[in-house]
C-alpha cells in the first residue's frame, strides 16, 4: 500500500511484559497484534510503529525492525505503515530507514535529533542525507519540547527543495500559527500532520491533512471520525466529536508519554502498562485522572 498523505495515523505504543527487572521487559507480541488489529478494524489510515510513543529510544535495532516487519505483515494493505526510524545519529537513522523500507514500510518518520542540539545547517544535512538514502517518502517529526531544538520553517523548506521525497511534517510544536506558516511558505509541497491530539481540529481547519495520534491507541474509531469529518468540511459535527474527546487528549500527557496511554490501554484492553526505564508507570493520581477522563468520555457515547 502506498503512503497516504492524510487521515489518522496511530503512533502505536509498544506493549511489554510486566517485570521488575528491565532485562525481562520483553515485547508482548500477542498484545501488540491485538492492538494493531483493533486499529485496523476501526479504520485508521495508517500505523506508526517505533515512534517515540512506541518508546523507540529504549528499543534495540533488532526489536525495532521486528516491530516494523510485523506491522507491515499485519496491515496487509489495509493501512499505510509509517515507520519511526529517527535517532540522534545520522548514520543510525540512515541504516534504520533503509532497513524499514526493505521490510516493506510505505514511508519513514524521522524525529529531529535530540540532545545533540545541531545548528539549522546540521539539521538540514541530517534530513537530506537520510532522504537520499531511501526512495520512499520521508516525514519529518518536529517536537522541540522533547528534542531541545526546533526545526525552523525555512530549514524545512530548504530540506524539501534538496530532497523532494521529504513530503510531510508531523508538527508537535503546539502552535497552529506555525502550521499555517509552513503551508503559506510551501503550499502543496509539504503536507502537515498534527502532532498534538488536542489541536487536530484547528490544525485541519488551517490546512493540515490529518493527525499522528496518541489517543487513537485507545479510541481509534473516535479519532478517525473527527479527522474524517474535518477533512470533509463537516466542521459542526467534527467540533462536537473533537470537544467530547478533549478531556481524554489532555490526560494522555498528564505524565510522560506513553505512560498515561498505557494506563488507558491496561484498563480498556488488558494490555500491560509496563514501560521501559527511565520511564515508569503513571502515579496513582495520574491513573485516576486517566480513568475519570475515559469514563466521562464513554458516558457521552452511550
Amino acid at each position: 500500500m502506498s503512503f497516504r498523505c492524510e487521515g489518522t495515523y496511530t503512533a502505536l505504543v509498544t506493549p511489554f511484559f510486566s517485570a521488575t527487572n528491565e532485562a525481562e521487559k520483553l515485547i508482548d507480541w500477542e498484545a501488540y497484534d491485538r492492538l494493531v488489529h483493533a486499529q485496523l478494524d476501526a479504520g485508521v489510515t495508517g500505523l506508526v510503529p517505533c515512534g517515540t510513543t512506541g518508546e523507540s529510544p529504549t528499543l534495540d535495532a533488532e526489536e525495532q525492525l521486528a516491530l516494523i516487519a510485523r506491522t507491515v505483515k499485519l496491515a496487509k494493505g489495509r493501512a499505510s505503515v509509517l515507520a519511526g526510524t529517527g535517532s540522534n545519529s545520522t548514520r543510525v537513522s540512515i541504516a534504520l530507514s533503509r532497513a524499514a523500507q526493505s521490510a516493506g514500510a510505505d514511508a519513514v518518520m524521522v524525529v529531529v535529533p535530540y540532545y545533540n542540539k545541531p545548528t539549522q545547517e546540521g539539521l538540514r544535512e541530517h534530513f537530506v542525507a537520510i532522504a537520499a538514502a531511501v526512495t520512499c517518502p520521508v516525514v519529518v517529526y518536529n517536537i522541540p519540547a522533547r528534542t531541545g531544538i526546533d526545526l525552523a520553517v525555512e530549514t524545512l523548506a530548504s530540506i524539501n527543495a534538496a530532497a523532494p521525497n521529504v513530503v510531510a511534517t508531523k508538527e508537535a510544536t503546539g502552535n497552529v500559527l506555525r502550521a499555517q506558516e509552513i503551508l503559506r511558505l510551501m503550499g502543496d509541497r509539504m503536507t502537515v500532520f498534527c502532532g498534538d491530539d488536542a489541536l487536530t481540529l484547528p490544525m485541519i481547519a488551517s490546512g493540515a491533512r490529518g493527525v499522528i495520534s496518541v489517543t487513537s491507541n485507545v479510541y481509534p474509531a473516535s479519532v478517525a471520525q473527527v479527522t474524517r469529518l474535518a477533512l470533509e468540511g463537516k466542521f459542526d459535527e467534527a467540533r462536537k466529536a473533537h470537544l467530547a474527546l478533549l478531556g481524554v487528549h489532555e490526560v494522555m500527557f498528564c505524565e510522560a508519554n506513553p505512560s498515561p496511554a498505557k494506563a488507558a490501554l491496561a484498563h480498556k484492553f488488558g494490555i500491560s502498562d509496563a514501560v521501559r526505564g527511565p520511564l515508569v508507570r503513571v502515579s496513582d493520581a495520574a491513573r485516576a485522572k486517566v480513568l475519570a477522563a475515559m469514563s466521562a468520555y464513554e458516558a457521552t457515547c452511550r
